[in-house]
């Protein structure tokens, strides 16, 4: 029988080695909004865990300020950083993000072309999503079948835009740009020309996705341009709301996932983004109605998908976006923007 004393020696020692062994366990740092923070939990984070034998802290806010973060430390701070294409850009121009070997992120090969590389050899995107045109058929009842369809005489004081600050916004210049025959970015005067032509159709411009479905609500409009995420709050105020299906083809959005240059744990980083890339994860969080699926391995239902960029059909037809030539055009935009619909 071991004396008290040893015995006291040996569990003191196994004290010290599980707090060694805490003490060396890596800690993955990410920086995202704080979204479905209870599903990404249970889908994403707690599995992961599981897997690398880590801990995950988060840091939390909205593009600008997480980015801006990011830029004051010298890309340090963080592992792991999720932001909407235009502000992912920006980090890429800036220099804040590493460039990633697709050969450390197997799960790279299965996602959809667009998601592979949207900005060069930086992070992929993880999500895929659109901007489009959303009307209630029940009021709108010649199809919207166009882009240039928003200037149509019948839908004179019918529509919403996204201000020109939002993630749709500056999208309705470039398309003001197409209905002119001009490219924004070459002659924004044409441009915003046609904008000022559209606004006899404008009810009113939206700067949150909920102050744009309360107009859906109340019947202060029937069309509005929006991102596809919003369609089914649109659908449950308004149920005759419809996705419309546009000749051009909808405008792509992606969500990315990068690593900041100072990044403490950036083999962890990149463990953790080919994990959220796995088909199986991607599957989960198309299903729980998270986010849209950029592994083309993922199949949903009809009623699964029904709210979804979803399919290789969808996905072919989107048109890509130029951030960096977008991003630089931006402050201009917003003062010519102003002056039409007012700051």
């Amino acid at each position: 029988m071991i004396r008290t004393p040893l015995r006291l020696a040996l569990a003191a020692s196994a004290a010290l080695a599980l707090t060694a062994g805490a003490a060396q366990a890596k800690t993955l740092t990410i920086s995202w909004w704080g979204f479905n923070g209870e599903k990404l939990d249970q889908i994403v984070i707690q599995p992961f865990k599981q897997q690398c034998g880590c801990d995950v802290v988060f840091e939390t806010g909205n593009n600008a300020d997480r980015l801006a973060k990011i830029r004051i430390r010298g890309g340090a701070g963080v592992d792991v950083a999720y932001f909407s294409d235009s502000f992912s850009q920006i980090g890429v121009t800036e220099g804040l993000f590493q460039e990633i070997d697709p050969a450390k992120v197997p799960n790279i090969a299965g996602l959809y072309d667009i998601a592979k590389a949207p900005q060069g050899p930086y992070g992929p995107a993880y999500t895929i999503g659109r901007v489009g045109i959303v009307t209630d058929t029940a009021r709108v009842t010649t199809p919207v079948t166009s882009w240039d369809d928003l200037w149509r005489e019948d839908m004179a004081a019918s529509l919403t835009l996204p201000g020109i600050t939002t993630t749709a916004g500056p999208m309705v210049v470039l398309k003001a740009g197409d209905h002119a025959g001009e490219n924004a970015f070459d002659n924004p005067d044409a441009a915003f020309e046609a904008v000022d032509a559209l606004k006899p159709n404008v009810v009113k411009t939206y700067n949150t996705g909920s102050e744009m479905i309360n107009l859906f609500s109340t019947g202060e409009v029937s069309a509005a341009v929006a991102q596809d995420f919003t369609l089914g709050q649109i659908q449950a105020a308004v149920p005759t709301a419809a996705w419309a299906d546009l000749k051009e083809g909808a405008i792509a959005t992606v969500n990315t996932v990068n690593i900041p240059k100072g990044a403490a744990e950036p083999e962890l980083a990149l463990q953790y983004i080919n994990f959220i890339l796995s088909p199986e994860v991607q599957q989960k969080l198309a299903e729980q109605g998270v986010d849209a699926p950029a592994a083309k391995a993922v199949e949903l239902t009809p009623e699964q998908a029904r709210l979804w960029t979803y399919g290789a059909d969808v996905v072919a037809k989107l048109q890509v976006l130029d951030y960096a030539k977008l991003n630089a055009a931006k402050n201009d935009w917003i003062d010519r923007w102003n002056e039409i619909f007012g700051g």
